[in-house]
């Protein structure tokens, strides 16, 4: 993988529109979908924003172009790439867009944080033609930044090492999702940082069920030294939005 980028400053005739382009190449053996999130600077070195730009299934062995757009603020001067996450475009969330061979999407949220306390849900949508039954927790491998399972870490089903009141001991039972209908499921952990190496984890790749191909979700898990992640069961949320 190579990502480059370069700024375009407006000519004076121009409105002050700021473009940066960046190229991306692939240098795996399969198609990979990109998403890099730039730091848009002053001259000061302050950051005024953090966008981000996806670039789906780039073919192996192939470079492409894009544009980021970085607004009309006279002050905006620098921009560099601060993070690129990078998963097998199969694998890609697919928020939008024609729904995914397997009929589900699913998709993770920025999460919730409060006092060393984290959560981010995991939300899944029948958006085929048939009904589907979720039974139990979905399944997950850690990833670090190379993609390589990230060893040492206790995934519970049961959070009362980690957390109460989260909800994640209630009973599982099978979920059933009929056409447009959603579930979701949640993790939790601590980031305490005690003796040992602090673990952070970009990428998580989940199955919905033993019958369901992985989606690989990047919720940037900072696990501390706890060796512990809980996950709940999936549980029936109603129709998606923008389902009938």
């Amino acid at each position: 993988m190579r990502i480059t980028s370069a700024v375009k400053r407006p000519r004076a005739a121009e409105p002050s529109v700021a473009t940066a382009d960046f190229t991306v190449t692939n240098r795996e053996t399969v198609p990979f979908t990109y998403t890099i999130t730039f730091a848009v600077t002053s001259l000061s070195g302050a950051v005024l924003e953090s966008p981000q730009e996806t670039v789906p299934s780039v073919p192996p062995g192939r470079t492409v172009q894009r544009a980021l757009r970085m607004g009309t603020a006279h002050d905006r001067k620098h921009v560099r790439i601060a993070k690129v996450r990078r998963v097998p475009a199969d694998e890609a969330p697919a928020a939008t867009g024609p729904c995914p061979p397997s009929g589900i999407r699913i998709t993770a949220d920025e999460g919730d944080a409060a006092m060393g306390l984290r959560v981010v849900g995991l939300h899944l949508t029948n958006c085929g033609t048939r009904s589907l039954r979720l039974d139990g927790p979905p399944g997950l491998e850690l990833l670090d930044e190379e993609r390589k399972p990230v060893p040492g870490i206790d995934i519970l089903h049961d959070a009362k090492d980690v957390a109460s009141g989260t909800g994640f001991d209630d009973p599982p039972g099978p979920v059933d999702l009929a056409p447009g209908e959603s579930a979701s499921a949640g993790l939790v952990w601590r980031n305490t940082t005690g003796a040992g190496t602090a673990v952070n984890v970009p990428y998580v790749r989940v199955k919905a069920g033993p019958a369901f191909p992985p989606v690989t979700v990047t919720p940037e898990l900072d696990l501390g030294t706890t060796g512990r992640l809980a996950v709940s069961p999936w549980k029936h949320v109603g129709r998606a939005a923008g389902q009938q």
